[in-house]
Formats: C-alpha cells, sequence, structure tokens
C-alpha cells in the first residue's frame, strides 16, 4: 500500500508487463500440438462408435470436420515457424475455430447425449489461462451459446439396427447445465490462479530489482569512502607543496595564483570526496553496526520530510542493557526503509520506530498517528498489487499514489528473507473520531527477528576494526 523508490523505479516496466501480461503467451506450437492429441482422439473415437459399436454416423461429416483440423494445423506448420508467438486475436480466432468445430462434431454424434460434448470447455480455459478478460467472456459465450444449440438440434444416433438412442430429457438438461457451470467456475478458478501466480513473479521481479539497486548503492558507499580514504592523502601533499610554492613565488604574482589556484581546486577535492563519502555511509571495512544505528540509517531518507520521526531503544526483560550488533545487509536496510515510507507518508504529524531485544528475538516496531490500515485490506497487507478506490482525503494528501502494495510486498519479502516475522495493525479503531483517537492510534508494523538471524556472535570479544588497510590497484 505504499510505493518506495525502488518500487517506483519498478511500476512502470512492471505496468508495460501488465498491459502486455497476457498478449504473448501462446505459441502457436503449443495450440497445433493441443489439436494434434484432440485430432488424434476424435479418430480413435469416431473408429471405435462406427466399428466395434456399430453407432450409424454421418462418417463422410464427421471425416470432413476432422479434416478441416489436420489442414488448420498443416496449414500453421508450414506457414509459421515453431517459435512463433500468437497475439490476442491469433490465439482468439484457433480457439474460436476449435470451439466450432468441436460444436459441428458434437451436432453430428448425438448433440449432449455425447459424453465428449465436456471437452467444448477446453478452448475457454486456454484463453483464461493466457488471454486477456475480453476474450474469454467472448470464448466462453461463444461455447455457452453453441452448447444450448448442439443440445436442441443435433444428429440421433442409431444402432446398427436403427433403434433410436435416446437419453432421458432430465439427462440432458442436467448435460447442458454441467457444461455450462463448468465454463464459467472452471475459466473463472483457472484466470485467478494464474493471475495470482502471475502477479507473484512481476512482484518478485520488482524485489529483486529494489534488492539488487540497494546492493548496487551500498557497493557505491564503500567504493567513494574508500576513494575518498585513499585520495586524502595525495591532496594532502598536493595542497602542501602548493602552500610552499605560494610563498617562494609571492615576487611573481602569475605563478602565485597559480599556486593558489591549485591549492584551492585540491581542497575542493577534499570537500567533494568527503561528501560523498558521507552520502555513501559504507566504510570498506564496517559491515555491521548497532541495531538503532542501522534504523537510523534506514529511515534518514524520511527524517526530512515535515514529519517527526521518534527514537526509542529498549533492552527487553532479562536482556543486557548493550543493543546487539547487526550485520548491515542491503534487504534489512531496504526493507525497513520502505516500511518508514510507508509510516512517514500516511501520519499525520509524528512516526514512532522503536528497537527492542531479548536474549532470543530482535524487535522493530514502528507506529504512526495516521489513519490506519483499510480495515477491509488489513488481512492482505503484503500481497502485491492490491488495488482500491483512493477517497478524496487520501488523494489529496497523495496525489501520485496508486495503492499497487508493491512497495509493502518488496519489503515483507525482503525483511522475510532475512528471517523476519511482519505483523500489521492498527492502533485504534479506524472509525473513532479524530479526537476519540489515542496518540499511536495509526498503523502499527512489528517486525521481528531471532536474534541468532542477524545478531553478531560474541560482540562483546569482538576486537576492534582497527585502521583501514590500503587498497592495493
Amino acid at each position: 500500500m505504499q510505493s518506495d523508490e525502488g518500487a517506483q523505479m519498478a511500476e512502470p516496466t512492471l505496468n508495460l508487463l501488465n498491459r502486455r501480461a497476457r498478449s504473448d503467451w501462446l505459441r502457436l506450437r503449443t495450440l497445433v500440438g493441443l489439436r494434434w492429441m484432440a485430432i488424434v482422439g476424435q479418430i480413435v473415437t469416431i473408429t471405435v462408435a462406427y466399428q466395434y459399436y456399430h453407432i450409424q454416423l454421418e462418417l463422410g461429416l464427421c471425416i470432413m470436420a476432422v479434416g478441416a483440423s489436420i489442414v488448420v494445423n498443416l496449414i500453421a506448420a508450414f506457414i509459421y515457424p515453431e517459435n512463433k508467438r500468437l497475439s490476442e486475436t491469433e490465439a482468439v480466432t484457433l480457439l474460436l475455430f476449435d470451439i466450432l468445430q468441436l460444436s459441428f462434431l458434437i451436432y453430428l454424434t448425438g448433440g449432449l447425449s455425447n459424453p465428449f460434448a465436456m471437452l467444448i470447455v477446453a478452448p475457454v480455459i486456454i484463453s483464461a489461462t493466457a488471454l486477456q478478460l475480453r476474450s474469454t467472456v467472448f470464448l466462453a459465450l461463444v461455447a455457452i451459446a453453441m452448447t444450448t444449440i448442439v443440445a436442441e438440434f443435433h444428429v440421433t444416433l442409431r444402432n446398427e439396427l436403427g433403434y433410436v438412442l435416446v437419453v432421458p430429457a432430465v439427462f440432458m438438461f442436467g448435460s447442458w447445465l454441467a457444461i455450462v457451470i463448468g465454463i464459467v467456475f472452471i475459466s473463472i478458478y483457472a484466470r485467478r490462479v494464474t493471475s495470482e501466480m502471475h502477479s507473484m513473479s512481476q512482484a518478485l521481479l520488482a524485489t529483486q530489482m529494489a534488492l539488487a539497486r540497494e546492493q548496487k548503492l551500498t557497493d557505491l558507499g564503500g567504493v567513494v569512502a574508500a576513494a575518498a580514504h585513499e585520495l586524502g592523502t595525495p591532496l594532502a601533499t598536493i595542497k602542501l607543496v602548493s602552500s610552499e610554492l605560494m610563498d617562494e613565488l609571492e615576487d611573481n604574482q602569475a605563478l602565485h595564483d597559480d599556486a593558489r589556484l591549485i591549492r584551492e581546486q585540491a581542497d575542493r577535492c577534499r570537500d567533494i570526496l568527503r561528501s560523498m563519502g558521507r552520502a555513501g555511509k559504507d566504510d570498506l571495512h564496517l559491515r555491521s553496526a548497532p541495531l538503532i544505528t542501522v534504523v537510523q540509517e534506514a529511515a534518514e531518507p524520511h527524517c526530512n520530510r515535515g514529519k517527526t520521526i521518534h527514537f526509542k531503544e529498549t533492552p527487553g526483560i532479562g536482556a543486557e542493557a548493550r543493543q546487539p550488533t547487526i550485520l548491515r545487509r542491503p534487504e534489512i536496510i531496504h526493507g525497513i526503509r520502505n516500511l518508514v515510507q510507508n509510516a512517514v507518508d500516511f501520519a499525520a504529524h509524528s512516526v514512532w520506530i522503536e528497537v527492542e531485544w531479548t536474549d532470543r528475538t530482535v524487535t522493530v516496531r514502528i507506529v504512526d498517528d495516521g489513519a490506519g490500515y483499510p480495515a477491509d485490506l488489513l488481512g492482505r497487507i503484503g500481497d502485491p498489487f492490491l488495488r482500491r478506490r483512493k477517497a478524496v482525503e487520501e488523494d489529496a494528501q497523495r496525489p501520485e499514489y496508486e495503492g499497487m502494495g508493491l512497495g509493502l510486498f518488496i519489503a515483507k519479502t525482503l525483511l522475510e528473507r532475512s528471517g523476519a516475522e511482519l505483523t500489521f495493525a492498527n492502533g485504534s479503531d479506524p472509525f473513532l473520531g479524530p479526537d476519540e483517537r489515542p496518540e499511536r492510534g495509526g498503523a502499527i508494523v512489528e517486525v521481528i527477528w531471532p536474534r541468532n538471524r542477524i545478531a553478531l556472535k560474541d560482540e562483546a570479544g569482538r576486537p576492534a576494526l582497527g585502521e583501514n588497510e590500503q587498497i592495493a590497484i
């Protein structure tokens, strides 16, 4: 229900994928292969019914119907390459042909008294899993219409003695109803499952993009800090030599000005490197930090956005006062940063970040004084691509917010990857009036890690980091 920086970068790409999500899923070879299987089944069924059970069939028309499928398959195999992916229109056309061809065969073989009439559901299910909704609805309506037609109008089956094979009307109606329900229910079910799988795949892609971006920023910060450290000595030497030259060249104003310019530019290089190193925040040798330091680093980009952020560190019952030292892992920093951004975005005035630790767990709790999570979505927070209609006041507060839920999904996925368990709740009833709500009555996020998953072992006995070693190039 928020979009962090990584999610905002990923959303344009994912939106494009959403628009094209089902436009090129189907390969022509897949449909051709399925149709060959159907053709073999149709030939075997017609042969067994005609030769073994001696059922009188319109054999010529049946062969013509099967032959039409064979011709379409051969044309597709010889004209198009094997790896061709079908457009929406091409896929709908081929599936529509399958529905009509199968309906014609059912018409010739007893209508809905033919037990194979249920196979008319297959093309609609394929559409539900691979095509857009409007295409699936169109094919489903065509399938239902053809099922209704062949239920009323069909060639009656007769045995070798000429007796009519009649199925009671109640069974015919039951077959029609079962096929219609199957078309609707199975299509909805298949589409829902496929859509959820595709959404999860896209959201995991966005998570990987966000983590890769955070890792690059972390590595870049280390390189910058190391460069600032290593270039400090030569810049100091340049400044010293230029100062001595200025003293010796006082009689020559032009050369004196050049020496002064060299010293000023050396100072400028030093300031730039110092600023970049401060922005990077990551000494190449510093891979761990106290818990509260890591949390403050994650929250820092949102500390100057007009909301007050309060930090509190408290040892749990029976825990030592010294807080644990944890690894500065990119997924932890990025995940907490997402949660803090979400709190700052929707807080009225303040956000509280509480850090607590015991001998077994490490907890980070983020609370705000906003309206809290929507009651109808509270149970689904952390699912990707949640959408709901924005209220007018929410739109005015954050007009660019689209409510996709991608940011919280990324945060939840990254933090769970580090071993955390997340809990989302509201601090009060969201329907209370502004005067009835407690100060910390907004959204609450609690992140709990087993201490052995993120805290360094033997923290008390760890030696000092020592001096940075020179990097050999």
